[in-house]
């Protein structure tokens, strides 16, 4: 009796029925498409952070750089500009600089990689050398009576510049290389260790016609490239990769050279639930130094992907929950209308000898159907909207800066100073995707049958009001 009675109901109201179903289907469906929109977000995230951070790396150490450290743009110029103003270097002479520099962050010492290495829950660390290849070319001016030489050389003077990591060549992970597949050639071997060879990221090898065989100078040194190497999609790595040992041979700071020295430790622990302990001790261990997990450099990350992550999460979150409550609010008031114009029906069935209670759940079998119809439909445009988001979504961007040059960079053209600035900073591109996980149809499900439910509850509710003898007094 109970489905005879369910089934014709649902067949003599069948635009309201529908009404209903498609009001909760909207509602469900926004939910999963902002669902699946923040996953996709999410996943966006940590594939930018696996590609900033490295495959195998729990943790990086770096060094605030010192204050003053890089006085002057290289050291080397900066001495040919004391030259030019002296009368050292006549007008019209022809120079072209290049300097090995460290930039980006102060310097750590191989005892204190040591350290690093020697704590509990550290399984591994890699120094590595995090540089910036700076060449400076121009002639010289001519300079005017009672001038320091600074306008007229922001005008002589073009720079270029490129980025440049030392790595361990005897360990690959954890490390700027954890995660690089070499493409064209060879990786580093223990042979290399105080080689000039190098390593040539493989869109930096496309954009400067590069290849296996080609030489190119780093530091005012020739290195040939013995090796093409790819990262995972949505990296921004170095340029180029060369021995450690020789980066620290060339590379300098402002004039000290970086002799048996790091800018950056790269740390596994033992265990992800280890990660917070060892930072800790790393923190102790080095009180002046910067310690970041991935959580730290995922506050870092700047860009179109953070802007999408505070959009799914505050906007899309709250719009779906206002469009779920007007859903569920929509069908409590249909079912109630609907309740009312049914009062003689309800009256003659209580006159008959049918109980509340069966009333009531008469009304929550028809509202709980089209509640599990709705979420059926929610689910399908909740696909549809994940789909539009797969095929239109555009390529988000994530930047990760790192400290700006020093300030005497400024000092005699800005655009060299921007380089620089430019060259320490990671700038990372993803695809947006909104994956529909089974997590995301499981809670359509539950909002439907919650839906339905609390639609029947009140319905039935207006149903169990009624009294037989007023709805019979309206039949007759």
């Amino acid at each position: 009796m109970f489905w005879t009675y369910l089934r014709r109901e649902l067949r003599r109201r069948v635009r309201q029925a529908v009404f209903i179903a498609l009001g909760l289907a909207l509602g469900i469906g926004l939910v999963i498409t902002v669902t699946s929109a923040a996953t996709g977000v999410q996943n966006a995230q940590a594939a930018v952070l696996h590609s900033l951070y490295g495959v195998g790396t729990d943790l990086t150490v770096t060094q605030p750089p010192k204050q003053g450290a890089g006085s002057g743009l290289t050291f080397g110029f900066k001495q040919q500009i004391k030259q030019v103003r002296s009368g050292q270097i006549a007008a019209g002479t022809k120079i072209n600089d290049n300097d090995l520099e460290n930039t980006q962050y102060g310097s750590l010492t191989g005892g204190q990689l040591a350290a690093v290495s020697r704590q509990q829950h550290v399984t591994a660390a890699t120094g590595a050398l995090a540089l910036t290849d700076i060449t400076v070319t121009g002639t010289v001016p001519a300079l005017t009576a009672g001038s320091n030489g600074s306008g007229s050389f922001s005008s002589s003077f073009t720079s270029s510049t490129f980025t440049v990591d030392g790595v361990n060549v005897a360990r690959s992970s954890p490390g700027p290389l954890s995660s690089a597949a070499v493409t064209a050639g060879r990786n580093f071997g223990q042979a290399d260790a105080s080689a000039d060879v190098a390593l040539a990221d493989s869109g930096y090898a496309t954009a400067e016609k590069l290849k296996t065989g080609s030489t190119v100078e780093v530091g005012s040194t020739s290195f040939k490239i013995v090796g093409i190497v790819s990262v995972p999609q949505g990296s921004s790595p170095p340029n180029l990769y060369i021995p450690l040992a020789k980066a620290q041979q060339l590379g300098t700071t402002g004039a000290a050279k970086l002799t048996g020295q790091v800018n950056t430790i790269y740390v596994t622990a033992d265990s992800a639930s280890n990660i917070p302990a060892v930072q800790q001790e790393l923190t102790r261990l080095l009180p002046s130094a910067t310690v970041t997990d991935a959580s730290d450099l995922a506050s870092q990350v700047t860009g179109s992907v953070g802007s999408a992550a505070s959009l799914a999460d505050n906007l899309g979150k709250w719009l779906s929950v206002a469009v779920l409550v007007a859903a569920f609010g929509l069908a409590i008031l249909l079912t109630m209308a609907a309740v009312a114009r049914r009062v003689r029906e309800f009256g003659t069935l209580k006159a008959i000898g049918w109980r509340s209670r069966r009333i009531v759940g008469q009304v929550m079998g028809e509202s709980l159907v089209i509640g599990i119809i709705g979420g059926v439909a929610g689910v399908a445009l909740g696909y549809g909207g994940a789909a539009l988001i797969d095929k239109f979504a555009p390529k988000l961007s994530a930047i990760v800066g790192a400290p700006s040059a020093p300030a005497a960079f400024t000092g005699v053209t800005g655009k060299l100073a921007q380089q620089v600035s430019s060259a320490a900073t990671h700038t990372v591109y993803v695809t947006l995707t909104a994956p529909v996980t089974l997590s995301a149809v499981l809670l359509a499900v539950v909002l439907a049958v919650a839906g339905g439910l609390l639609a029947g509850m009140f319905g039935g509710w207006r149903a169990a009001r009624l009294r037989p003898a007023a709805a019979l007094a309206k039949v007759e």
